[in-house]
C-alpha cells in the first residue's frame, strides 16, 4: 500500500509566486500567513479561515486536498505534510506557489 496522508492547507500567494495574479508583496503575504497561523493557534476554525483567506481553489472545500501519496506534491509541501501528526498544523511552509499552512487530517 502506498504511503498516503490526508491534508488541508491555506495558501497565500504573492506577486512573485508561480502562476499568481496576487498583488501583495512577499512580505505582505508572509505577514498575512503568520496572522492566520496565530488565529488557528487561538482556536479559529481552519476550514473557515481557508475559505476566507486561501488563494487555492481548494478554499471552496475548506482547504481540503484529500488523500495524496509521496510524489504528488512539491517537495517542501510533501515533507511538511508527511512529518505532521494527525490534526497538527505546520509552521509556515514556503513553496514556489507561496506560503502555506498545512493541517494533516489523516
Amino acid at each position: 500500500m502506498t504511503d498516503q496522508v490526508g491534508a488541508s492547507h491555506i495558501l497565500v500567494m504573492h506577486n512573485e509566486s508561480e502562476r499568481s495574479s496576487a498583488t501583495r508583496t512577499e512580505s505582505e503575504a508572509l505577514e498575512l500567513i503568520n496572522d492566520i497561523k496565530k488565529q488557528v493557534e487561538m482556536g479559529e476554525d481552519f476550514p473557515a479561515l481557508a475559505k476566507e483567506h486561501s488563494d487555492c481553489p481548494s478554499s471552496n472545500d475548506g482547504g481540503s486536498l484529500g488523500m495524496f501519496g509521496r510524489g504528488a506534491m512539491v517537495p517542501e509541501f510533501e515533507a511538511a505534510a508527511f512529518a505532521l501528526e494527525v490534526d497538527a498544523i505546520s509552521d509556515v511552509v514556503q513553496t514556489a506557489f507561496g506560503f502555506h499552512l498545512i493541517k494533516r487530517t489523516s
